[in-house]
C-alpha cells in the first residue's frame, strides 16, 4: 500500500466523521434531522407508523431504527417484502398455516404477524402490491 493510499483513507474516514451517524442512518441535512426527531418521537409512543417513500430511499432502516429506540426494542423485528410474495401466498405468510392446509403445506408454520408478536413488524413494498380478492 502507497503513501496516497493511506492518505486516500484517512481522507475518507475524516470525511465521515462529518456526517451524522444515528442508528445505521447517515446524514446532517436538516431534511435527514427533521426524520431523526420524527424516529424519536414515534419510537416514544405505542402505535402504528406508517412510513412512505420511494422504494430503496431507507424505509426498512428508518423502521429499525425506531424499532430499536422503542420498548419494544429486546422483541423481534420482522421485515417482509410483500412485492416479492406470491398473491395466492400472502395470507398464509402473514397469518400462517396448518400442515396439509394446501398442497406443499407440509408442516405447521407461523405468520409473520405471530413471529413480530409485541414486536415490530415491517411490510415493505405494500403498496406496490395489486390488493384484488
Amino acid at each position: 500500500m502507497s503513501d496516497s493510499d493511506d492518505a486516500s483513507d484517512e481522507d475518507k474516514e475524516t470525511r465521515m466523521e462529518k456526517y451524522h451517524h444515528f442508528h445505521k442512518l447517515v446524514g446532517q441535512s436538516k431534511a435527514m434531522q427533521q426524520v431523526y426527531r420524527r424516529i424519536k418521537e414515534v419510537a416514544a409512543t405505542d402505535i402504528p407508523v406508517l412510513i412512505v417513500g420511494e422504494s430503496g430511499t431507507g424505509k426498512e432502516m428508518v423502521a429499525n431504527a425506531v424499532h430499536e429506540m422503542s420498548q419494544r426494542q429486546k422483541r423481534a423485528f420482522v421485515a417482509v417484502n410483500t412485492g416479492a410474495i406470491p398473491r395466492e401466498l400472502v395470507a398464509s405468510e402473514l397469518f400462517g398455516h396448518l400442515k396439509g392446509a394446501f398442497t406443499g403445506a407440509i408442516a405447521d408454520k407461523k405468520g409473520t404477524f405471530e413471529e413480530a408478536n409485541e414486536g415490530t413488524l415491517f411490510l415493505d413494498e405494500i403498496g406496490t402490491r395489486i390488493w384484488k380478492p
